[in-house]
């Protein structure tokens, strides 16, 4: 009798899934998809008429604003697709719909109270302050009202409104004809954002002291540190541009754990417990005080910083939690910077010249310009980007900020004026045209 030997398949081990929610033209969204596609498959989330992925690239338009229709949208796709593991969010306001989604939908994520907290200032001030964590002196403007007297205030302040991102809006003003003419400015900024609270602003006291960022993963409630960055250029304004970030800190141990556990405590009180933070930190002779801490990675291309001794990028970090799966972290052995380039005035950017020279400063090891020829630049605190990026690694944080200081130095930007048409009344512009007809020269 023949024997007959069956041979059990094994059907292929299905990927996890993985929603990525995106802002258009963000510099996380290229770094964390090559992040994510290693290790799930990924459904990348847009808002807009056009979808931001290509063909080859599973994505989903949906309207952020309509917590409903996300949901929907979403379970449709679950029904097609399967479910999702997690959803991460890249930017403030991705993080916050992202948390409400994986909350809807039974997914593990911080409470979405806990996210709106942490993205609007106003809130997350009071809340620090009951919590006993240092901030400065603060008061919420509403901005749609009649100001009320400012003369009583603790000058200089800094007015900043409660929902922007990257210094956007922020100005230090040392008298009240200063604050009043810089709240006119705000107006103008936040007519322009059609996510902008627009009626309410925060001003408090301006924080003298050296300046520091915190990376960080929530585990369980539990901040680990990836890594402490020095600013080693005085923010002292009118405006508050971001410009050297350089790891590791000098700071001393003692005052890098008081650090870790004046952030930690200050996302306890948000009640953040899983994911990435990124926080600012004010230090001077009164102690630590938190100028912010956000439920998100760091901004830019800055994330290019942070490799890990498990070999590890930051964003291959966070996708790893966000997917459930453990993750170790160790520092990186030598010393790394970047300048984001400060936008030197408004104008149309014709070129950028001193690139080679600039490259070839010992130390560089990449220079990202991210503007192109034509495209007008904003200053802050109008503006909402940077020119570009250079980056350095080096034995010393010292030998690292005087290789990005030096290859800034090399760079100059030409820039043509921007022309702006104006509108005047019918008659006032015949006449204009009269005038310059008879002006112009016969052929």
């Amino acid at each position: 009798m023949r024997r007959v030997r069956w041979r059990r398949v094994r059907e292929p081990l299905r990927r996890p899934r993985l929603l990525l929610i995106a802002p258009f033209g963000s510099y996380r969204t290229v770094p964390f998809l090559a992040a994510a596609g290693a290790r799930a498959d990924v459904v990348l989330v847009s808002e807009g008429a056009a979808n931001v992925v290509s063909s080859g690239l599973p994505g989903l338009r949906l309207p952020l604003h309509d917590l409903d229709a996300c949901e929907r949208a979403v379970r449709q796709e679950m029904d097609r697709g399967g479910p999702f593991q997690a959803i991460l969010g890249l930017d403030d306001w991705g993080t916050e719909v992202a948390g409400a989604l994986a909350t809807r939908l039974g997914l593990a994520a911080n409470p979405p109270q806990a996210l709106a907290i942490a993205r609007r200032k106003d809130r997350a001030r009071a809340v620090l302050q009951a919590a006993g964590v240092p901030v400065p002196w603060h008061r919420v403007l509403a901005l749609d009202d009649a100001l009320p007297a400012l003369t009583d205030l603790p000058y200089p302040l800094v007015l900043k409104p409660v929902a922007l991102a990257g210094s956007r809006g922020v100005m230090r003003v040392d008298d009240e004809p200063g604050l009043r003419a810089a709240i006119v400015r705000l107006r103008a900024i936040l007519g322009r954002d059609h996510r902008a609270v627009w009626n309410r602003a925060l001003i408090e006291r301006f924080v003298p002291g050296f300046e520091i960022a915190l990376e960080g993963l929530l585990v369980g409630g539990v901040l680990r540190t990836l890594a402490i960055f020095d600013k080693p250029e005085a923010l002292d304004g009118p405006f508050f541009e971001e410009t050297y970030y350089i790891t590791p800190s000098r700071l001393d141990a003692a005052t890098r754990e008081a650090v870790r556990d004046v952030v930690e405590r200050g996302a306890r009180a948000y009640g953040l417990r899983e994911g990435p933070i990124h926080a600012e930190c004010r230090l001077n002779a009164e102690g630590i005080w938190v100028i912010e801490i956000a439920a998100r990675t760091i901004g830019g291309l800055c994330g290019r910083l942070l490799r890990f001794g498990t070999g590890l990028s930051l964003e291959e970090l966070i996708v790893r939690h966000a997917l459930g799966e453990e993750v170790a972290v160790g520092a990186r052995a030598d010393a790394a910077g970047v300048l984001m380039i400060p936008i030197p005035g408004l104008g149309l950017l014709k070129r950028v010249e001193g690139l080679m020279a600039a490259d070839r400063v010992p130390g560089v090891v990449e220079i990202v310009i991210d503007a192109r020829e034509g495209q007008e630049l904003v200053p802050l605190p109008e503006g909402a980007s940077y020119l570009g990026f250079i980056f350095a690694e080096g034995p010393d944080p010292a030998t690292v900020y005087e290789a990005l200081k030096t290859a800034h130095g090399h760079l100059r930007f030409v820039l043509a004026p921007v022309w702006r048409p104006t509108l005047m009344p019918a008659g006032e512009a015949a006449a204009d045209a009269t005038m310059t007809a008879t002006a112009m020269p016969r052929a």
